[in-house]
């Protein structure tokens, strides 16, 4: 999926792996934000479909498991740390 220049930008600022960004996109949990986007993050069943994916390489990623990344107009927008729980609306 394309990312924006901004999306990129943010990912490297935030210490956030490509392939973090791209275990979002295959295993996250997605959540509407009624305004046109897509959230998408780790929820407890994601984290253990993501762990059976990568196997040993679970223990480093698990530091970034975290993260989301915001979806618009079919691009990655932006990508952060989750310091709240995700609104269920």
């Amino acid at each position: 999926m394309k990312r924006t220049s901004h999306a990129s930008v943010r990912a490297q600022q935030r210490g956030i792996p490509p392939i973090v960004v791209d275990l979002l996109l295959r295993f996250g949990q997605i959540e509407h934000d009624h305004a046109g986007a897509e959230i998408l993050y780790f929820d407890r069943r994601s984290k253990r479909r993501v762990e059976s994916y990568v196997g040993a390489l679970f223990g480093k990623l698990s530091e970034h498991l975290d993260s989301y990344a915001v979806l618009a107009n079919g691009q990655i927008v932006t990508v952060g740390v989750r310091y709240n729980k995700i609104n269920h609306n």
